[in-house]
């Protein structure tokens, strides 16, 4: 599975709500003016997003959007999985053989796990932290 643009942006957009949680609504030109995106296909995107009840509208001259729910009750898994569909790295096929059937699951397994335990909070946080320093950095 690889994460379109449609996943990206909306995590773009939900990490925006959440950086702005309990301050009011957030209008979608602020959020693609600071990333330097198309409003018109933030607008696309958003409409899956209140749909699916993450996030609500409010209107008015200062209306926007905000979160449905608290940044920390929203995973990633969640926005994925409305803007891209079911979580499934690799189609599993009958006529495979068990070893590799085996490895498809772990690797499908692996990836829901990772997303179905990352918050926006997390993302916000993460964000937010100083990750000049990594200690696990490579470089080949």
């Amino acid at each position: 599975m690889k994460i379109s643009t449609k996943g990206r942006y909306g995590l773009t957009i939900m990490m925006a709500l959440a950086e702005h949680y309990g301050k009011g609504p957030l209008a979608l030109k602020v959020i693609a003016e600071k990333h330097n995106l198309s409003e018109h296909y933030l607008e696309q995107l958003i409409a899956p997003l209140r749909n699916a009840g993450l996030v609500n509208s409010i209107r008015g001259a200062y209306g926007g959007y905000v979160l449905a729910s608290e940044p920390h009750e929203i995973t990633t898994a969640d926005i994925i999985r409305v803007l891209e569909g079911p979580i499934r790295p690799v189609e599993i096929m009958d006529d495979d053989d068990p070893a590799k059937r085996e490895l498809w699951i772990k690797i499908r397994d692996a990836v829901k796990g990772v997303l179905d335990n990352t918050t926006l909070a997390d993302l916000i946080s993460f964000d937010k932290d100083d990750h000049t320093q990594d200690p696990y950095m490579f470089y080949i």
